[in-house]
């Protein structure tokens, strides 16, 4: 199922993206003589019965379905008759190639706002805005903020706040926050009054190369109750006698108040030499019965941490949240546009050195989240598409040769000039560029076999 989401999204994706510079194309008259879904040897290939006036364009199929291409006549690639000279890509004027370049990333925003109206439209359960403990010492802990107070608005003051539908709608809107304060309008759990908290500006120090400001500000996750999952045979919690279902209240008299807070101290127990031997409250059946657990150690990124071997935490309260026609498609806008800063944002810090390589993903990353996506439902495939959709439009602008923005770079260097670059010119950039792109292919390859847990 993971393969066949994976390459479903990257046909749907690459289509649109190659049907994009081909209807342009026609449209300004030019000439298309592929085009190819896939690279390499054509697996299908089959021409139009009703062809666009002038053209007689093979369809393909190929055998790498790692993108695709729309090849035009062009005299810079091949000897043209000289009746065919006016549709070559090559004589047209410099707005229409411009135009056609940029129809391929443009046609990939579009299908992103399309897909996310159509997740609005239909509807989804979202976790609910209940946040779990924060990390202690951080800006939100000296806030004031606990474990399972619900946000219910959020702003940049307290004078000017939106409403928060959910979880993931808050971490979209903090993405986009910088270091200045935000203010969170929050129901603290079992009441029914609500206060507005100041998270204030972050320190220098709080923000390293793997935060954002949502971590940054010591916020985690969805709260959840320190429940037990699965345990491990052989691992600590099995040896204590844990069993499935059982609910952590306190940890040598520290109250528990959720899965998050139960994590982090079973985590810090590893720090010392030898992990020592912990108290646990239990709550089993309705029953209040006392634990003596030892947990073991264990290296994550280089840092000791204790371990107990349970899945820890159940699953967070959801909502449900359906978007009207109209809302849905302003909705769906805004989200489009949110995701393309972040994106943008996520490259320049990259490029900047103000976030870590390791961030990179990669296909085998993309296939496991497609596989993760479909098992959630059809509205978290179709926002996993629209997120790609993005990401595709983002990364085919950058200014980097054998890429669109590469070819739009040559056409803001001819505007300026009056001429193309050399040949010569061209043919080392595009070399270099190719180079740039095999290397980062790569490098996110090797970051998902790291991050996927397949090296040993």
């Amino acid at each position: 199922m993971t393969l066949f989401a994976f390459l479903l999204a990257l046909g749907v994706l690459i289509t649109v993206h190659e049907w994009g510079h081909y209807r342009v194309a026609v449209a300004c008259g030019v000439k298309v003589l592929t085009f190819s879904i896939g690279f390499g040897k054509p697996l299908l290939r089959w021409k139009s019965r009703k062809p666009f006036a002038g053209q007689d364009t093979e369809f393909c199929i190929s055998l790498i379905p790692l993108g695709g291409y729309v090849k035009m006549l062009d005299e810079n690639q091949a000897d043209v008759a000289p009746q065919d000279l006016p549709m070559a890509f090559n004589r047209q004027p410099l707005w229409a190639r411009a135009a056609i370049v940029s129809a391929g990333p443009l046609a990939n925003l579009i299908l992103a706002v399309c897909l996310y109206a159509a997740t609005f439209w239909i509807g989804q359960y979202e976790t609910q805005a209940t946040l779990a403990s924060p990390v202690s010492g951080s800006v939100a802990d000296a806030a004031g903020l606990r474990g399972g107070d619900t946000v219910l608005r959020a702003g940049v003051s307290a004078e000017s706040m939106h409403e928060v539908v959910s979880l993931d709608a808050l971490r979209w809107w903090m993405l986009q926050q910088d270091a200045s304060p935000v203010y969170l309008e929050v129901q603290p759990q079992g009441r029914k009054t609500s206060q507005v908290l100041r998270l204030s500006e972050l320190s220098e120090n709080a923000v390293s190369k793997d935060s954002n400001p949502w971590q940054a500000r010591g916020l985690t996750g969805a709260w959840s109750r320190a429940v037990l999952g699965d345990v491990q045979l052989g691992m600590p919690a099995h040896a204590a006698g844990l069993l499935r279902h059982d609910e952590v209240l306190r940890i040598d008299g520290h109250p528990v108040s959720d899965a998050g807070m139960f994590r982090a101290m079973v985590r810090a127990s590893g720090q010392t030499h030898v992990p020592s031997l912990q108290t646990w409250d239990i709550l089993r059946d309705g029953h209040l019965i006392q634990i003596d657990v030892q947990p073991d150690q264990a290296k994550e990124n280089g840092k000791q941490i204790g371990r107990i071997g349970a899945q820890v935490g159940e699953s967070p309260a959801k909502v449900w949240i359906q978007y009207s026609f109209l809302d849905g498609i302003d909705k769906a806008i805004d989200q489009t546009w949110e995701v393309m800063v972040m994106t943008l944002d996520m490259l320049w810090r990259l490029v900047t050195g103000d976030a870590s390589l390791d961030n990179l993903s990669g296909p085998l990353a993309m296939a496991d989240y497609a596989g993760r996506s479909v098992s959630l439902g059809i509205g978290s495939y179709l926002s996993y598409l629209a997120l790609l959709s993005v990401s595709l439009c983002v990364f085919n602008l950058l200014p980097l040769p054998v890429l669109d923005g590469g070819h739009l770079l040559y056409y803001v260097y001819e505007a300026c000039t009056g001429h193309p670059p050399s040949s010569a010119w061209l043919e080392i950039t595009q070399r270099a560029g190719l180079a740039m792109l095999v290397a980062l292919m790569f490098f996110s390859l090797f970051n998902d076999v790291v991050r996927l847990g397949w090296l040993p």
